[in-house]
């Protein structure tokens, strides 16, 4: 039997010059499934993104998605792709499978969980937190623009798409600094000396957790539970019933400690060479 993608239409393309074309999965002319595919839209169009990638349930466990994988990245090729990336719902755990065995390779996961009933939880004695005023939002700015577009260096990012990234997603969701509404930024400090840092959203959905950063000098002290903890209470204290985050592969201290606080996996966010 022959599996092979048929284009459903032509290729489209949106006013940021993404393109994107969707496939039904055939074996043998039959339709058995379907692919969508497009060029990511900060990375550029040398890097492909599958967007959807489904088999009907008759034609499962035959080997037909990893056919449909396979081909879709061809395609990808055939568009100058050099990269592709995917994301797979942790409900999901086949289509992790297939595509841990296809090459691909973790670079974050997006976590999440409920707010406890009970409420926020206290803060540890001698720990408060305070809003980050203009002059310290400035240099903390910088700060995390640097780190954020490096952690995405080292998990396969080029470093123009990297930085790219960092001043796109920055620019995004901080148009207005500190005044941009639904968006705290908050300073922690233990015993009157300021250790950590909190970027938290609130959101019609729920809470998130954009960045969490401890003061070099004070790691290692708990600081980082207490952040999170503070990330809680915001929440609650914003109206939300639910947090998320994200975490990058390899940063095990940090997977540790929001698994420890009751945070489960949503989806995992993948890439893989185009060789």
């Amino acid at each position: 039997m022959t599996t092979t993608l048929r284009p459903t239409g032509p290729i489209q393309r949106d006013t940021d010059g993404v393109r994107s074309r969707t496939y039904q999965v055939c074996v043998n002319s039959r339709p058995v499934g379907t692919v969508e595919l497009a060029t990511h839209p900060v990375f550029g169009p040398t890097v492909g993104h599958v967007r959807h990638l489904a088999i009907d349930e008759p034609d499962r466990r035959r080997g037909r998605g990893t056919v449909a994988a396979l081909a879709a990245e061809e395609v990808l090729r055939g568009w100058g792709c050099t990269r592709v990336e995917a994301a797979v719902p942790s409900a999901a755990p086949a289509a992790l499978g297939l595509a841990t065995a296809l090459g691909y390779v973790e670079r974050n996961r997006r976590m999440a969980k409920p707010l406890p009933a009970s409420g926020p939880p206290a803060l540890p004695p001698g720990t408060v937190a305070r809003p980050m005023s203009d002059a310290e939002y400035v240099p903390w700015l910088a700060d995390a623009k640097a780190s954020y577009a490096q952690t995405w260096i080292e998990r396969g990012v080029p470093e123009d798409q990297a930085r790219a990234k960092s001043d796109h997603d920055h620019a995004r969701l901080l148009p207005d600094g500190p005044a941009t509404p639904g968006m705290l930024l908050r300073v922690l400090a233990h015993e009157g000396t300021d250790v950590g840092t909190l970027w938290l959203a609130l959101q019609d959905d729920g809470a998130f957790v954009f960045d969490v950063e401890v003061d070099e000098r004070h790691r290692g002290h708990g600081h980082g539970r207490s952040l999170m903890l503070l990330a809680e209470r915001e929440a609650a204290d914003g109206g939300a019933g639910t947090i998320g985050l994200n975490v990058f592969a390899g940063n095990t201290p940090a997977l540790r400690l929001y698994e420890s606080l009751g945070y489960q996996p949503l989806s995992y966010y993948l890439y893989k060479p185009l060789l």
